[in-house]
């Protein structure tokens, strides 16, 4: 499929969206939460992905989807910055956040963390996915948004204690229902 995208064969665009479209639009929604940014944010990924089909190294199974999935990840992270809303939630006079214990979340559906991620504010959430999901450490977060490695730090802590307190909530809601 490389050699046919690289050809620039209308087919192989199609069959690369087909197969990888889904799983780029989740990893773009991590960073990205409004709908109409999300689109625009991943079609810019998409274009920068097949313009630079010709730098894709193949490393084995998966190697294509993991270098789609870095594009992607930078493209958002580019958007980000364009728009300095990261700017905002990167001080250190946000509000300390106590640190609790993780609640038990695996009867939680996979949609529902998911929403719950999305709803951090945008530079707890940004923070959390580069450092769950990408496995950056603190110091690649920190030059990758131009932030401070301890704001790094603090931003995870952060956003981990705003998940357990609404993964408490959800499984509280969730007890009083049944």
């Amino acid at each position: 499929m490389v050699k046919r995208l690289r050809n620039g064969e209308n087919g192989a665009m199609q069959e690369f969206y087909s197969l990888y479209a889904n799983r780029l639009t989740a990893v773009c929604s991590r960073y990205i939460v409004d709908k109409d940014d999300l689109k625009d944010v991943f079609q810019d990924a998409f274009i920068h992905i097949l313009s630079h089909i010709r730098d894709f190294e193949y490393r084995g199974a998966g190697s294509l989807q993991a270098w789609a999935s870095k594009i992607v990840v930078n493209e958002a992270l580019s958007f980000l910055k364009i728009k300095k809303q990261h700017e905002l939630l990167f001080s250190d006079d946000v509000a300390e956040i106590p640190e609790e214990e993780t609640p038990d979340f695996n009867d939680i559906p996979p949609e529902v963390i998911q929403q719950m991620i999305q709803s951090l504010p945008t530079g707890y959430r940004t923070v959390f996915n580069l450092y769950v999901f990408e496995q950056k450490s603190h110091g690649e977060i920190a030059k990758l948004l131009g932030v401070k490695e301890g704001t790094s730090s603090s931003q995870f802590s952060r956003a981990k204690s705003l998940l357990a307190r609404m993964i408490r909530q959800y499984i509280n809601k969730e007890q009083l229902t049944r």
